[in-house]
């Protein structure tokens, strides 16, 4: 696997596991804590030495991301994620957004720098640490007037927990489609090299280790 397609198919799992993660949540009111803790962690990664390090340094903590985006890019069992390519455009189009705005940018960087702190202390899942994400989140990228209209139970998205969650996933994707664009990634990618990038993540998920 080339270098530089292996770099492009870890940051696209990570939009993908964000996205699944969001549809899971909305629905059912759980996430695994292990692929939660893999996507929240990555925003407090600002100056990687490598794409992987950005999900803790190996792919394990993507498997959910690598398997639901091939499914998705092979078009099998999308019918288990329905949702998900609708959130992974939506998170591509606001990173894209967000990047025109040099202001939010400042903001963004500087109160993810005291939530890191805060994610020292207490842990990145923390429900404070989720609290605190998803206000940036809601002060900043709800503001623009496109929105990820997210479908679920509503008695699960009614709960302001759940809807921390929900903004702090959504913000960890957008990171995560932050990398996608350093390492070169684009939208026509997801059209044209879907095969390619398929195949990759295939290849990344047959050396997980068993688990």
């Amino acid at each position: 696997m080339k270098t530089q397609w292996m770099h492009q198919t870890l940051a696209l799992a990570g939009i993908f596991q964000a996205a699944a993660l969001v549809e899971e949540l909305a629905k059912t009111g759980f996430v695994p804590s292990r692929y939660q803790q893999t996507s929240i962690a990555s925003l407090f990664k600002i100056n990687p030495d490598s794409t992987l390090e950005v999900y803790g340094g190996d792919a394990s903590g993507l498997e959910l991301g690598l398997q639901v985006m091939l499914n998705v890019l092979r078009q099998k069992q999308v019918r288990q994620h329905p949702d998900a390519l609708r959130y992974v455009l939506g998170m591509l189009h606001l990173q894209k957004k967000m990047m025109g705005r040099k202001d939010m940018l400042g903001v963004i960087s500087k109160r993810l720098q005291q939530i890191s702190e805060q994610a020292d202390h207490f842990g990145c899942c923390h429900e404070n640490v989720l609290a605190s994400i998803g206000g940036l989140y809601g002060d900043t990228i709800s503001t623009f007037r496109f929105r990820i209209q997210v479908m679920g139970d509503f008695n699960y998205l009614q709960q302001a927990r759940i809807a921390n969650q929900v903004r702090a996933l959504l913000f960890a994707g957008i990171r995560s489609a932050t990398l996608w664009r350093q390492v070169k990634g684009s939208r026509l990618q997801l059209l044209i090299q879907r095969k390619r990038l398929a195949a990759c993540a295939e290849e990344l998920l047959r050396t997980l280790p068993l688990n």
